[in-house]
């Protein structure tokens, strides 16, 4: 059987993206074996996912970011491009994978109900995790997806967020005031913003896209992100002249206040260029949205792949306004997957302009 996956890490500024390379790698070439083998694009997309969740060094999963009492809470969601289900969990601390929590609550919008009940859309918190236990996902303490890297990073920056808070409070010692920025400075969260996705297409033509995160580091508890909100973290529609499906990272609030992935997939439909459409997107529902700050640095990436069922070929693109952005592709008649680490151009502004890459492929056995 044929298919197309594409995978990211998150746009950021990926200093070192040499560590991203063999998992984004292990990502493709596990959910291409799947597609080989009759899995759909929605069994792909998943197993991807698993992947980047399971490695240690994306912000998903194992490896998520602290929230600001210690302790992990992830979110994730898939949409199946054929069925238009959605499925999607929010604040889970106990399940290893929530992207396999999402996947059983997609699946489930499908399964007649006793009563007539309409099944959730999206699950949250212990209320999630008794469900992920019932249709069993794989259940761990909260203390097994603490990764040394995210423990390290909460350790500095909690310790700088409470030093710039005691000396405003006028409880800094002399010492720390030598240490603490000038006023009006505001501490960065350097952290780079590393939530991961999946987008996929099988031989029937159907589109996957998922996504998976623990949110911004120092997140308030109970802090709902993209990746578990509909039309912001990740969407796929699939219709007899363009299938497609994108999931985004990047300022969880903003993504969520413009609809971004939703955004994306509608403005395809109304071109006939992919780039044209993405940087619209991006420069009219993103950087110059009415809904967000105008005075405020926008940081956003998505990763979109268009397939076109009656040329049986497609496009996978990449866009950010992020100082650099890591994804990968592999098509089932490939070997090899393809690793690329995009920087925005030397020109542009982080945070205030976009730039949109990709590549062709065409499905065959």
């Amino acid at each position: 059987m044929a298919g197309f996956v594409a995978v990211h890490t998150g746009a950021g500024n990926c200093i070192d993206e040499t560590k991203y390379q063999r998992v984004i790698k292990e990502a493709c070439l596990r959910a291409t074996e799947i597609l080989r083998n009759g899995g759909s694009a929605v069994d792909a997309c998943e197993a991807a996912i698993v992947r980047l969740e399971n490695c240690g060094y994306t912000n998903a999963g194992y490896g998520s970011n602290l929230c600001m009492d210690g302790s992990v809470q992830c979110d994730a969601a898939i949409m199946d491009g054929s069925t238009l289900n959605f499925g999607a969990c929010t604040n889970v601390s106990r399940v290893k994978n929530p992207i396999q929590l999402a996947r059983r609550i997609c699946d489930a919008q499908s399964s007649p109900q006793l009563l007539e009940r309409i099944p959730p859309m999206i699950l949250a918190g212990t209320g999630a995790e008794h469900y992920a236990d019932e249709v069993g996902c794989s259940m761990v303490e909260p203390g097994v997806l603490i990764s040394s890297k995210a423990k390290f990073q909460f350790n500095h920056y909690k310790s700088k967020y409470d030093l710039v808070v005691n000396s405003r409070l006028g409880k800094a010692t002399s010492e720390e005031s030598v240490q603490v920025p000038e006023p009006g400075n505001e501490v960065e969260l350097a952290a780079a913003l590393d939530t991961v996705g999946a987008v996929c297409v099988d031989g029937a033509g159907n589109t996957a896209a998922g996504c998976s995160s623990g949110g911004i580091l120092l997140k308030v508890p109970g802090r709902v992100g993209q990746a578990a909100t509909y039309g912001a973290g990740c969407w796929a529609t699939d219709t007899d002249e363009l299938a497609i499906a994108t999931c985004t990272t990047g300022n969880g609030e903003y993504l969520m206040k413009t609809l971004l992935a939703r955004e994306i997939c509608h403005g395809a439909f109304s071109s006939d260029c992919a780039v044209t459409s993405l940087h619209k997107t991006f420069k009219q529902k993103f950087l110059d949205s009415p809904l967000l700050p105008r005075q405020q640095d926008l940081y956003a990436g998505a990763l979109t792949l268009l397939y076109y069922p009656g040329q049986s070929s497609g496009e996978v693109m990449w866009s950010h306004t992020t100082q650099s952005f890591c994804v990968g592709y592999m098509a089932t008649n490939q070997r090899v997957p393809k690793f690329v680490h995009s920087p925005l151009p030397t020109y542009s502004v982080p945070g205030r302009s976009c730039v949109v890459n990709g590549h062709n492929f065409h499905l065959r056995i």
